[in-house]
């Protein structure tokens, strides 16, 4: 799938507090930020192939699970799972330390390159799903609030429990939540319209892309 030619779009800002009907504005332009620092851009780089961004976000008012989703929540149902205000920890960061080994390429350095250490640092609401297993953490996510959307951010997982579909799943619960929260939209992020490591943002129902012209359009896979 191609998008239609829009000339390059590559900007950035900085901004300390952001409200929560600013933030899915943003997000509807195609916006996203890790901390403090908000960028888009319509092109980037992978495998050595330039390829075109898409932003992509659910429409939750159609979204349903699909089976393998169904049973994914199923397989990792007695986890214990907790959602609460951003906080990371430095059982966080040592479990970020694992997760990072995964990455052949662009591998990402620090946590906090992505999310503050506080829900304070963050200029928008900001809030953490942690996954634990006995005990131990296993799996964390982050997430945004707006007013009417929520949208991830990062998340990791144990590299050595691959068979759970742990990244997988804590999307899945950022989703359930939302979805009890009765918002509208929930965005997945970036991915490119070419093969790449985040395919699997590609795999919900009910998904639409940005085209880059201020409209959100169907998206399907293949």
């Amino acid at each position: 799938m191609l998008l239609d030619e829009t000339g390059l779009i590559n900007e950035r800002f900085h901004s300390e507090f952001a409200p929560a009907e600013a933030m899915d504005a943003l997000w509807a332009a195609g916006w996203r930020h890790f901390g403090q620092h908000f960028f888009r851009y319509n092109f980037g780089i992978h495998a050595g192939r330039v390829m075109r961004v898409l932003p992509l976000r659910i429409d939750l008012a159609r979204f349903t699970f699909s089976k393998s989703q169904r049973r994914n929540l199923r397989r990792n149902s007695g986890l214990e799972l907790t959602i609460g205000r951003l906080g990371a920890t430095e059982e966080s960061r040592r479990l970020f330390e694992r997760h990072r080994l995964r990455f052949a390429e662009g591998k990402p350095e620090r946590l906090e390159d992505f999310v503050p250490a506080t829900a304070l640092a963050s200029p928008c609401e900001a809030f953490q799903l942690s996954v634990r297993e006995g005990g131990r953490l296993v799996a964390e996510s982050y997430f945004d609030l707006g007013k009417r959307s929520a949208s991830s951010v990062f998340a990791m997982f144990d590299p050595a429990i691959t068979a759970a579909g742990l990244g997988i799943f804590t999307l899945l619960k950022e989703i359930e939540h939302s979805l009890d929260l009765g918002l509208d939209h929930f965005y997945l992020g970036y991915a490119y319209d070419g093969e790449s490591f985040y395919d699997y943002k590609k795999r919900f129902r009910a998904s639409e892309y940005f085209d880059w012209k201020d409209n959100w359009r169907e998206f399907r896979n293949g």
